[in-house]
This record gives structure tokens, C-alpha cells and sequence, in this order.
């Protein structure tokens, strides 16, 4: 049987003893203090925690202000005429049922006519198009406007800066890209002249060869 010590005298008393048989004073449960204690204690150590990671959450969304502000500051948005292009060009995407990717580029995205600091320090010398990721800053080149035939190439560059927009890496951009390009329009026999397609040939080959690597000779195109 558990007994109570008591905290003057150093006698064991029985359980459930008001009064130490020794000296007279007052007994407590040692195991009701305890939990009198931890109670006591538990909401001091999770408000604690929930200071701390507030702080943390808050630092965090500092530094990311920052980090997207720098991006905004150190680079140029694209002019009226440049936006109308790209509105025109999301619309072929969206009249083709792309509708996750036009909520983004329509509504998330902040468009850049040059380089900010952090494309200045990577590099996208041949690109038409470059993404910040998670910041959804998109920085449209000369090219974009330039080297494009019309308004289905432009969207087929956009659908591929969309998938870095969700995170998705250069692999699954390309290869989603050119799975979806028949959908677009954009095929072989319209447009297997122009500049973006060469790129884009270029980047399967390089990221998705399993692509173009059917038929008895494995040099077809294995999505028409």
C-alpha cells in the first residue's frame, strides 16, 4: 500500500492520512501534486512553443517578402502591348480546356520583360520564357514576342512555364508539354519549321528520348 511522507517530520504515514501520526501537520498526495504541477505546467510550455513557432513562421514570410520583393525590384514588367499578347495566348489555352494552368497564368503570375537578379546570376540565354519559383514571376524574353509564329506557340511556351509554376521540374514540363501539343494544334506538319520547335525537339531529346524513339527504326514520334 502507498504511503505519504511527510515533508516535516520524514515519517511514512498510510495512505489517505490527513494528519502525520508524528507531528500533526498536514499531509498531501504526492502523486496529486505531481499531477497539480504537470497541469499547471503544460499550458505554460505550449504557449511557449506556439510563440516560437510563430516567430519562426514569421521570420520565414519575412524572408520570402524580401526575396520575391528583390525579384520585382531588380526587374521590368511587360507593357500593355506585351500583356495583350499574353492574354491572347492564354486563351488558346483555355479555349483547349486547360483550366488549372489558365487560373494560374491569368490571376498568380507577375510578368517581367527583363532579367531580375536571380535569372542574371543562373542564365537563360536561349529560353523564351524563364519561372521563379515559388514566387510565380515569370520573365517573358524578346524571343517570346519575336520568334514566335503566332498566338498557339506562345501558349504552348506558356503550358510549359505552367508546370514550373506548380513546382514540376524542366523533365515534366517538356514531356507534358509535348504530350499536349496536338491538343493545342501545334503538329508536325504546321510547324516543325519554326525556331520553338527545334528547341523543343532539342529539349526531348535531352529529357524525354523515350518520346520520339518508336516505330522499327525508334525515330517516330511516339505521341502521334
Amino acid at each position: 500500500m502507498n504511503g505519504v511522507k511527510c515533508g516535516q517530520c520524514g515519517l511514512m504515514n498510510f495512505a489517505g492520512t490527513a494528519e502525520c501520526r508524528r507531528c500533526g501537520a498536514l499531509l498531501f498526495n504526492q502523486h496529486e501534486i505531481a499531477a497539480s504541477e504537470t497541469s499547471e505546467e503544460k499550458p505554460g510550455i505550449k504557449k511557449k512553443i506556439l510563440k516560437s513557432a510563430l516567430r519562426i513562421f514569421g521570420l520565414a514570410g519575412f524572408v520570402i517578402f524580401l526575396w520575391y520583393a528583390s525579384l520585382i525590384g531588380t526587374s521590368e514588367p511587360v507593357v500593355l502591348d506585351q500583356k495583350k499578347v499574353v492574354d491572347n495566348a492564354i486563351s488558346v489555352l483555355e479555349k483547349q480546356g486547360f483550366n488549372d494552368e489558365v487560373f494560374v497564368l491569368r490571376h498568380m503570375v507577375f510578368y517581367r520583360a527583363t532579367d531580375n537578379w536571380w535569372n542574371e546570376k543562373v542564365g537563360h540565354d536561349s529560353a523564351f520564357a524563364s519561372t521563379n519559383f515559388p514566387f510565380e514571376v515569370m520573365t517573358l524574353y524578346p524571343s517570346f514576342f519575336e520568334q514566335t509564329r503566332d498566338d498557339v506557340e506562345r501558349a504552348v511556351i506558356l503550358l510549359h512555364e505552367a508546370y514550373h509554376l506548380f513546382g514540376h521540374g524542366e523533365q515534366a514540363a517538356v514531356e507534358g508539354t509535348w504530350r499536349s501539343k496536338k491538343k493545342l494544334g501545334w503538329t508536325k506538319e504546321l510547324y516543325s519549321t519554326t525556331t520553338v520547335w527545334a528547341n523543343a525537339r532539342d529539349s526531348i531529346q535531352e529529357f524525354a528520348p523515350q518520346l520520339v524513339q518508336c516505330g522499327p527504326n525508334r525515330n517516330l514520334d511516339c505521341t502521334e
